[in-house]
C-alpha cells in the first residue's frame, strides 16, 4: 500500500480558534467521536492539550478499554496530533477561510505505526473513514 493514511476534509462553520479549543479539551472527545469508539476522558490527565501532553481515554470496540494518548505534533490553531502505544496517529489540520469558515482535516495515519502491514490487511482504514466523515459531520453540528 503506497499511502498509509485515510483523510477527510470538510468545512466548518467556525473559526480555527474554536474548533481549536474543543480539541485541544479530551472531555469533549467524546462528543465529537463518530466511530462510537470513544467513552469519556480518564481522569488525572492533561485538561488541554500542547506538544508533549499525555491523556487517558476510555474506549470500547467490542470490549470497554483504557488507552493513553501522547500528543506528537502541535501547532496552535492549525494542527494536534496523538499517537498511543500502537504508533498510528490521528491528526487534525486546520485551515481558516477568510469569511470565519474552517476546513478541518482529519487523518488516520499508520504510516508510524509498529507493524503497519498489520494494519494494511485489516478492515481498519475502512472503518476509520467512515467514522472520519461521521466525526467531521458531529463538529460541524456542533457550531450549526
Amino acid at each position: 500500500m503506497a499511502t498509509r493514511e485515510v483523510a477527510v476534509t470538510k468545512t466548518i462553520p467556525a473559526t480555527a480558534e474554536q474548533i481549536f479549543d474543543l480539541l485541544t479539551d479530551p472531555s469533549r472527545h467524546p462528543v465529537i467521536d463518530g466511530s462510537g469508539t470513544v467513552r469519556a476522558a480518564r481522569p488525572g490527565g492533561a485538561r488541554r492539550l500542547t506538544l508533549g501532553s499525555t491523556f487517558g481515554m476510555d474506549m470500547k470496540m467490542g470490549a470497554p478499554y483504557r488507552i493513553t494518548n501522547t500528543v506528537v505534533e502541535f501547532e496552535e490553531n492549525r494542527l494536534i496530533a496523538w499517537r498511543h502505544f500502537f504508533g498510528h496517529r490521528w491528526r487534525w489540520w486546520l485551515t481558516p477561510l477568510p469569511d470565519g469558515r474552517t476546513e478541518v482535516t482529519e487523518t488516520f495515519d499508520w504510516s508510524t505505526a509498529r507493524i503497519p502491514p498489520l494494519i494494511d490487511v485489516s478492515l481498519f482504514p475502512r472503518k476509520n473513514r467512515a467514522g472520519i466523515e461521521k466525526s467531521l459531520d458531529r463538529l460541524a453540528g456542533l457550531f450549526s
